[in-house]
């Protein structure tokens, strides 16, 4: 029996490491794994894969409009490789993948769900799109709990069709920062060195809760004048009203970044992480909660996504209310002048990130559902 040929198709991405992780640790004896990106261009990972072997395909995409062409370009390829397992990430991807994959008779239809409520709390009139994928789709990967709910008690899932597969990562790397490329972020986003340094990385967008953690970080500055914010992936559909918030501060005080890959080294420049959605729900998954808790850096919390599962008050971060700059001031306050708390919290926070969330978790469980 032939290895079981495992397609990727994946829109609007230029890099992410958990695609990555997946061909460096997929069984590539039992599965012979390949990549399609629909992009407006061609992303930085689609010539990363081609340089060490693995086969990867191209389809400029640049809006909705496209879609009936990516469709032919989709069918085409399938034609050529024939593949057993389809495993489609983010929306175009979906919209245009899986009809052609349903009228192909692809056999194995998987989708990952990677939005919670966004839709339903912002986009109504997509949850149309959502149930046409659940239904064309064979198998839905559900990437926490909450993503589950929503599929099955929202959208009338049926639940045989739905398993829940975390996301894993490389949390060893958390562990083993290179000195010199902290201390090159240090002298790139913090030259003056000032301390305590409290970190924040979320889109500038509502329902990431940013607009609670800047006026929080303002009664910091009276207790602690020489602090520092540190606010990554500063960009989105909020930035004009956070950069404003942000401009009551002396430029030296904070500092903006839209994107930095090292996010290894960034983690160690924070003596502080803050990520409070607004919400239970918001979040479908939020990977900043585990690579900060894997990083060894203590952290305030709201519950949402991932961190419903498995982050407790006062035992692996601080929790806090939502929308609520106060608790997130206390909280912040907490961990600076409670060192045993604060060691704690990292210490038990690292311990439960590495039981859950290391990738190769995450590998078993696909290659289980590939094979079945």
């Amino acid at each position: 029996m032939g290895r079981i040929k495992v397609v990727y198709v994946i829109s609007r991405i230029d890099y992410a490491l958990g695609f990555d992780w997946v061909d460096k640790y997929l069984n590539k004896d039992k599965f012979d794994l390949q990549f399609i990106f629909i992009n407006p261009s061609v992303p930085k990972m689609h010539n990363d894969l081609l340089q060490r072997g693995t086969s990867s395909y191209y389809i400029p995409f640049n809006s909705k409009r496209d879609y009936i062409k990516v469709a032919f370009n989709l069918f085409k390829i399938f034609l050529k490789i024939k593949p057993d397992v389809l495993h489609v990430h983010l929306i175009d991807a979906c919209l245009t993948t899986m009809p052609v994959a349903y009228l192909m008779r692809i056999k194995k239809r998987i989708y990952s769900r990677h939005h919670s409520t966004y839709h339903f709390d912002y986009f109504p009139h997509a949850v149309k799109y959502d149930k046409l994928i659940n239904f064309l789709a064979t198998n839905i990967i559900a990437i926490s709990k909450n993503v589950e709910n929503v599929l099955i008690k929202r959208e009338h899932v049926a639940a045989s069709k739905v398993q829940i597969v975390h996301h894993g990562f490389e949390l060893n790397k958390f562990l083993n920062t290179n000195a010199d490329n902290i201390l090159a972020l240090k002298s790139k986003y913090n030259p003056e060195g000032k301390s305590p340094v409290i970190g924040v990385i979320s889109r500038f967008t509502d329902w990431k809760g940013v607009q609670y953690i800047i006026p929080a970080f303002k009664n910091i500055l009276k207790d602690y004048p020489n602090a520092f914010i540190i606010l990554a992936n500063a960009q989105g559909d909020m930035q004009e009203e956070l950069f404003k918030q942000l401009s009551q501060f002396e430029s030296k005080q904070y500092c903006t970044i839209k994107f930095e890959k090292d996010l290894y080294s960034l983690y160690q420049l924070f003596d502080v992480f803050v990520h409070v959605p607004i919400d239970e729900h918001s979040e479908a998954f939020g990977q900043t909660y585990v690579e900060a808790l894997a990083a060894g850096v203590p952290c305030v919390f709201t519950l949402s996504g991932i961190a419903s599962e498995f982050v407790r008050d006062r035992e692996n971060a601080i929790v806090v209310v939502y929308k609520n700059t106060d608790e997130i001031y206390n909280g912040i306050r907490l961990i600076l002048e409670n060192p045993d708390l604060k060691n704690k919290l990292i210490a038990n926070g690292r311990n439960d990130v590495m039981k859950q969330f290391e990738v190769i978790k995450m590998i078993n469980s696909l290659e289980a559902l590939y094979a079945s």
